[in-house]
């Protein structure tokens, strides 16, 4: 049962993930907490382990979905190398900081982490994009898949110091960056939809190996469980990147949304409870 469960995490984490450009972890981790914690079924998770273990999984989700989008021509390589310079240091210590957590202050502030990407994820599209940082020398044309072209661009500090909290919340949590990459990438950098998702999984790739190196040497990485739902991973990612090129992903950022909301609130009453 217990493999069978880690597979299906593994899938529809990754599908969802890639689909909209956030990564999966936001709910890997609280799927290995249910699973593990809650109903004892995954004994060996721990939140450290839960964040620890998904940190791995990220990789695979991000190389495979960083590869299908890149091929697209959906990848700012040049801008995304920028970004690596402040969110694989911020995930590195991130992923130390989060050895301080118990299981009822990781629910509590993952809990209210995941009320917060809700909420931005209903409140992204309704945002007017911030231009305070547009500024005609940094201005470059970035050419999308559909062969359209877009001009943006914004100062290196900005990037740096804003993906290195990007960054560190990803090694804390296990998230992979990708749910604050995105909306950054939309309402402050103003880079299209289609190149924000796949540079997202460029930082969700990179974010998650930093991530990755700093929980290992913690020994908070589960290998046993990884090697059920990393191949799951791999596949589901691949789903989710040809669903994006198919099909609207706005109901299933609805979809996303309300499940993060729901898991908040449910990983926040288990403290209270």
């Amino acid at each position: 049962m217990e493999y069978i469960i880690l597979i299906l995490i593994g899938l529809a984490a990754s599908a969802l993930g890639a689909l909209v450009g956030i990564g999966g972890g936001v709910i890997i981790v609280p799927l290995l907490i249910f699973f593990g914690i809650n109903l004892g079924i995954l004994d060996r998770i721990t939140p450290q382990s839960a964040v620890g273990t998904s940190s791995i999984i990220l990789i695979v989700i991000g190389l495979s979905a960083m590869i299908s989008y890149g091929r697209s021509n959906q990848v700012d390589w040049k801008n995304g190398r920028l970004f690596l310079l402040g969110i694989m240091p911020g995930a590195f210590i991130g992923s130390y900081a989060s050895r301080f957590f118990t299981i009822d202050s990781f629910n509590l502030y993952f809990g209210i982490f995941l009320i917060f990407l809700s909420a931005l994820l209903i409140i992204r599209d309704r945002i007017k994009p911030i231009s305070i940082f547009q500024n005609e020398r940094y201005m470059e044309p970035h050419v999308d898949n559909m062969g359209e072209v877009h001009h943006y661009g914004f100062p290196a500090y900005i990037a740096i110091i804003s993906t290195f909290v990007v960054g560190f919340f990803t090694g804390l949590f296990g998230i992979g960056g990708g749910a604050l990459m995105t909306p950054l990438m939309l309402l402050v950098f103003r880079m299209p939809a289609t190149i924000a998702i796949g540079t997202s999984m460029m930082m969700v790739f990179f974010s998650g190996s930093a991530a990755a190196v700093g929980h290992m040497l913690q020994g908070n990485v589960d290998f046993w469980y990884a090697l059920f739902i990393v191949p799951a991973a791999f596949i589901g990612a691949k789903i989710g990147v040809m669903a994006n090129h198919r099909f609207n992903s706005d109901s299933l950022v609805v979809v996303l949304r309300t499940v993060l909301l729901l898991l908040g609130v449910y990983m926040i009453l288990q403290t209270i409870i």
